[in-house]
Formats: structure tokens, C-alpha cells, sequence
């Protein structure tokens, strides 16, 4: 019998290669799936969100269970794997097929749940649950689960958070059997359709070698500044960061060469990986692209793509301009030098061919939305544009397998953003049924006291804590369903409202202690994980300030409210308080700055935002003042200048 158990053990582990194969081939239909979908259509919601979830959950169970098979210590650890495997992957089978079901039935005639009907509910919760926990780790799983036992129980709860209580049945159709809540609603529907396509994008410029000819041109382009690669590091990771839409993949993709050549230049581990990871979460925000988040964001805003992107222009500009001065102070401090060996950045014809390859889908994307096309077929264009100029690359033609494994990974990456959403489906629905967003919207108005700056800091408080340790989609979702009503209270405009959280989500993957952009940057610098965090916040830190100054300054916005004389009069104003701020943490100018100096730099900076014209004027000025005089150009001596 023993023998028998440790035969059929190490038969379970065997099946790793067969799993990792099956993993790869769904995953390659699931990328064209997409692909057709979003090019012509022709699906029906009910099949193609099924469909898609199904394949999603028998990639990402194969895939994480291959390696769990490799980490495990055989015998029954094996066994118990591959049977926890079949059973979630029965489970889902079973759950979907109902889901179908139920829904054709119901689309077509009046229908009441039935038992079997709750059953598939809870035990297709179970496997998202779990397959979260796989994927994204503790945080999206405790917010997803903490969810469904609030729906289940809080009708127990005392005070403002009680609800009334739900039956299973409801439970079962508001969270499974809705096309426009829960996990198969209206937010899968646009993710399914708009933004898939661009995760497939993002993954092909990686493919295809874009990515690596866009890392040439950003060194060249900085090579005879003070932060050379560093600065180089942060064009790079915004521009791939806006079309990869992960600071995380574009960590790993940009931040393995460009980390260590910044340390090589004379920079701590800890600056090294804080560049990368500040510059690589700002593409969140850069459009035109802005990744997945952006294009779920236009759809649940009511506000067309081009509209956005536009809108985050200046206020984008500005999180990269606070990040090269950050990198600059930085490089002045240590007394490191522009590189004179010009050589070793040179662009090759071949360089000039290949820029083709990010130049042309990034042009297909904004004519596409400047020609009326939807933004998911803006984003077709782009990846046929690209897969198209992709010949251009020698090793292409020579290796044209690239493609179809970057085609797997895009399927993979797909699939694994597929059950982020699912567990965001989750908290979506309760929070609907239960009316809890409304709930805490009205708890934060009543701690500002209606307020608007100790609303908007108890807000971004709020959105902080909220997004920690996800990725910028869940975080975005999850701190607009709670926050947003909250602030919209305020008196803010929808757009302003999506663009404050979106802002403090793309922030939360940098705050400690749960901060991942830094746990994925700090072990390719060799540094410290909450250093490298504490490092990116001093970096970038006018990502704090930035969404404050548009939600008191819309005209920033370019699309609101828009003044000629209001929009240069915050345009210098938000110039000076980034280099003040920057100054004052790095606590060095052309000198070294001592305390009193810092602290004149911060209220200055303060002063400069506030709205009356009898703070915002003379602190204007005081400013301008301090900066000629660190740049000796008006020869004056000042205390305040240090």
C-alpha cells in the first residue's frame, strides 16, 4: 500500500510539465479570444464571460499548481495538491455551467433560484477566493473574503455598519447569477472588452524587443545629465509603464538593466531601486495609454478616453518633473558627474528601425481615439500595428517563436488580472447590496466636518490603507467604490473625484509597510525593502501633493474650468512647491540645507497652493527668491536661502 501511495505520488508530480502545457495552450486561445473579440466581436455576454473566466481559472490553477508541485515534499503533499487542483477546477466547471444556465433561463423567462443554483454561488466564491490567494497574495484575498462574511453576518454588526440581512438566494443572485454585479458584472464586461487587449499589447512590445530599443533611447536622450541613468530609467519605465500597464512587469522588464547601471553610477541600492519603482507606478498615470486602470476608469466615469487622458496630462508632467529634480538634488548631493563616454549609448541604424516598434502603436493609439475609435479598438490597431512592424527586428525573423511565447504570456498575465477582477466582482456586489459605500461616504463627511482639505486627508488616508498591497486596478476599484462617493459630496466633479483616487491607488503600491513596487525593486538593487519604500515616497513625493492641487485647481486639468490666468498662475505656483519640496527632503539645494532652511522650504511650499491670493502671492515670491539665489542668478544674500 505504502508503495502504491508514493508511485501515484510522485505520478502526481510528473504531471507537471503536462499541466504547465495545457496552461500554455489555453492561455495562447485565451490571447486570441481577445484578439478576435475585440477586432470583430460576434460573442455573446453570457458565453464570453463564462468562457473567459473558465479558461482564466484552468490557467492560473495549472499553472500555480505546477509550481506548488516543484516546491512540495512529495508523498502526500503531492497527492493532496493535484486533488485540491481537480476539485477547484471541478468546482469551477460546475459553477460556470450554472451560471450559463441560469442566465439563458433568465433571459429568456422568469426564474427563481433553486438550491443547486446556490450551491454553484458558494463553491464558485470559493475558488475565486482561493485562486486570489494564489495570485495576489494576503491583501486582495482578506478584502474579498472579509467582504462575503460581512454579507453573510452583518446584519449581527452594531451600529452604522448592521444591514437588514439577505438569503441565500439573494446572496446567490446579486454576487453569481447579474450581468451587471458581481463577479461576472458590468466591471468584468469592461475589462473582457476594453482592456485585456492592452494587457496583450503591453506584453508583445516586451516581445517583440520594443522595449529593450525604448531603454537605448532614454539613455542617450539623458547621457549627459547629472543622473544619466537614472533619469534614463524613469523615461523609460513611464513611457513602457503607460503601455504595460503593471508597475510591477515593468520592474522586472526595465528595472533589471537599469537598477544596477544607476548604482554603478554612484547611487545607494536604496535610490536605485526607488527611481525604478516610482518611475515605474507613475506610468500608471502618463498618458495616452495610462494602462488598464484608465480605460476602466473612462467607462465607470461616464467621461470619454480621449477626455481623460487629456485631462492627466500637466498633472502627469508634473509627478515626472518632481521625480528628475529628486533625481538631481540627489546626484548634486553625492557629487556625481555627467558621463562624457558618449560611445557607449550610441544609436545604430538598427536602433533607428526598431523605434518603429513603440513609435508607430503609440501613433495608431492616439489617432485611433482622435478618429472616433472606441478605445478598445484603438488598442487592436495598436498590437496588429505592432506585431506588423515587429518584422523590423532581426531577431524576430529570426526567432518569430518570440511572438507566440509573448502571445502565452499575455494570455497568463491575462488570466491572472481575470481573478484580481473576480475578487474585486466580489467586494463590487456586496458593497451594492449591502449599501455600504454610501455608508462610509457619509462616516467621512461627518470626520471632515464638510471640510474639504480634512476630507480630501481623511480620504487619501483612506485610499492608502485601502490599496495597499494590490495592484493598481483592484486598488483603484476598491478605493473609488469606498471613497469616491465620499469625496463627491465634496462638491467635486466626477472626473476630478476618479483622477484624486486613481492618483493615491497608483501611491498605495509605494507606501509602507505594505509596499510592492518596492518589495519587486528592492531585490534586484540588493537593498532594503522598506528603505527602497521610504526612498521612493522622498523621490516622489509630489504624487501626494498633485491630486490636492487639481482638486482645489481644476483648470490644471486643461478640460474644467478652464482659466488662462488661473492656469499659469498655479502652472509656476506647483513648479516652485515640487522643488521646494524636493529640496527640502533631499535637505540640500547647491548646499546643504540646514533645518530651518527645510522647514522655511515646506511652509513656503504649503503657502503657494492655498487659495487666497494674500498667502499664495508674497509665498510666490519669497520662492522665486530662494531659487535664484541657490542658482546665483540674483546676488543677494537671504537667511532664507541658507
Amino acid at each position: 500500500m505504502h508503495s502504491f501511495i508514493h508511485g501515484f505520488a510522485d505520478f502526481c508530480r510528473s504531471l507537471g510539465g503536462f499541466r504547465l502545457a495545457i496552461a500554455s495552450a489555453v492561455a495562447l486561445g485565451l490571447a486570441g479570444v481577445v484578439i478576435y473579440s475585440t477586432g470583430f466581436g460576434l460573442f455573446f455576454p453570457i458565453e464570453q464571460r463564462g468562457g473567459i473566466y473558465l479558461a482564466s481559472i484552468l490557467i492560473v490553477i495549472c499553472k500555480f499548481g505546477t509550481d506548488r508541485l516543484k516546491t512540495s515534499g512529495g508523498g502526500f503533499s503531492n497527492i493532496a495538491n493535484v486533488t485540491v487542483d481537480i476539485l477547484l477546477l471541478a468546482a469551477a466547471v460546475f459553477s460556470i455551467y450554472r451560471f450559463m444556465i441560469v442566465q439563458t433561463a433568465m433571459a429568456n423567462d422568469l426564474y427563481d433560484i433553486v438550491p443547486a443554483d446556490i450551491l454553484a454561488c458558494f463553491v464558485g466564491l470559493i475558488v475565486i477566493v482561493e485562486l486570489t490567494r494564489r495570485v495576489w497574495g494576503w491583501t486582495l484575498f482578506v478584502v474579498s473574503l472579509l467582504s462575503l462574511i460581512y454579507i453573510l453576518w452583518g446584519q449581527d454588526l452594531p451600529g452604522v455598519l448592521r444591514h437588514s440581512g439577505f438569503s441565500y438566494e439573494q446572496l446567490a443572485e446579486n454576487l453569481w447569477f447579474n450581468l451587471n454585479k458581481g463577479i461576472f458584472g458590468s466591471i468584468t464586461n469592461i475589462v473582457i472588452n476594453v482592456v485585456l487587449i492592452f494587457v496583450l499589447f503591453g506584453v508583445m512590445l516586451e516581445s517583440t524587443g520594443a522595449g529593450q530599443t525604448l531603454l537605448k533611447y532614454a539613455f542617450r536622450l539623458t547621457q549627459k545629465t547629472r543622473g544619466g541613468p537614472a533619469h534614463a530609467a524613469i523615461i523609460a519605465s513611464g513611457l513602457f509603464g503607460t503601455m504595460s500597464g503593471s508597475p510591477v512587469a515593468n520592474i522586472v522588464g526595465t528595472g533589471t538593466f537599469t537598477i544596477p547601471i544607476i548604482k554603478k553610477r554612484g547611487f545607494s541600492p536604496e535610490f536605485s531601486a526607488g527611481v525604478e519603482a516610482t518611475a515605474s507606478c507613475g506610468g500608471q498615470i502618463m498618458p495616452p495609454i495610462m494602462g488598464a486602470a484608465a480605460l476602466v476608469m473612462a467607462d465607470l466615469a461616464g467621461i470619454p478616453y480621449l477626455f481623460l487622458i487629456t485631462a492627466a496630462l500637466i498633472p502627469a508632467l508634473f509627478y515626472y518633473l518632481s521625480l528628475f529634480l529628486g533625481v538631481t538634488v540627489e546626484a548634486r548631493k553625492q557629487g556625481i558627474e555627467p558621463i562624457t563616454d558618449l560611445e557607449a549609448y550610441k544609436i545604430t541604424p538598427q536602433d533607428r528601425l526598431n523605434a518603429i516598434m513603440f513609435v508607430a502603436p503609440i501613433l495608431s493609439v492616439i489617432i485611433g481615439l482622435v478618429m472616433g475609435f472606441s478605445p478598445a479598438m484603438a488598442g487592436f490597431f495598436a498590437l496588429v500595428v505592432l506585431l506588423l512592424c515587429s518584422i523590423v527586428n532581426p531577431e524576430v525573423r529570426k526567432n518569430p517563436a518570440r511572438l507566440l511565447r509573448g502571445l502565452i504570456s499575455g494570455g497568463v498575465n491575462a488570466a491572472e488580472l481575470m481573478i484580481s477582477v473576480a475578487a474585486i466582482e466580489i467586494v463590487v456586489g456586496v458593497m451594492d447590496t449591502t449599501g455600504l459605500g454610501l455608508k462610509f461616504a457619509g462616516m467621512v463627511e461627518n470626520i471632515g466636518n464638510q471640510q474639504l482639505f480634512l476630507s480630501l486627508f481623511v480620504a487619501m488616508t483612506g485610499a492608502l490603507i485601502l490599496g495597499m498591497g494590490m495592484p493598481t486596478l483592484p486598488a483603484y476599484l476598491i478605493i473609488v467604490l469606498i471613497m469616491g462617493p465620499a469625496i463627491k459630496l465634496l462638491g467635486l466633479s466626477t472626473l476630478v473625484v476618479h483622477l484624486f483616487v486613481f492618483y493615491y491607488g497608483v501611491a498605495s503600491s509605494l507606501t509602507p509597510p505594505v509596499a510592492i513596487a518596492a518589495y519587486v525593486a528592492a531585490p534586484i538593487a540588493g537593498a532594503n525593502p522598506i528603505m527602497t519604500a521610504l526612498m521612493a515616497l522622498r523621490i516622489g513625493a509630489a504624487k501626494f501633493i498633485i491630486p490636492f492641487a487639481f482638486a482645489y485647481y481644476p483648470t490644471l486639468l486643461l478640460v474644467e474650468n478652464f482659466d488662462i490666468i488661473a492656469f499659469f498662475s498655479i502652472l509656476v505656483r506647483l513648479s516652485l512647491t515640487v522643488y521646494l519640496v524636493s529640496s527640502a527632503l533631499s535637505a540640500f539645494d547647491r548646499t546643504k540645507l540646514n533645518f530651518t532652511s527645510i522647514l522655511i522650504r515646506l511652509v513656503l511650499a504649503v503657502l503657494c497652493l492655498l487659495t487666497p491670493i494674500e498667502y499664495h502671492g508674497p509665498a510666490t515670491v519669497f520662492s522665486v527668491m530662494i531659487l535664484l539665489k541657490s542658482w546665483q542668478i540674483f546676488p543677494f544674500k537671504t537667511r532664507l536661502s541658507s
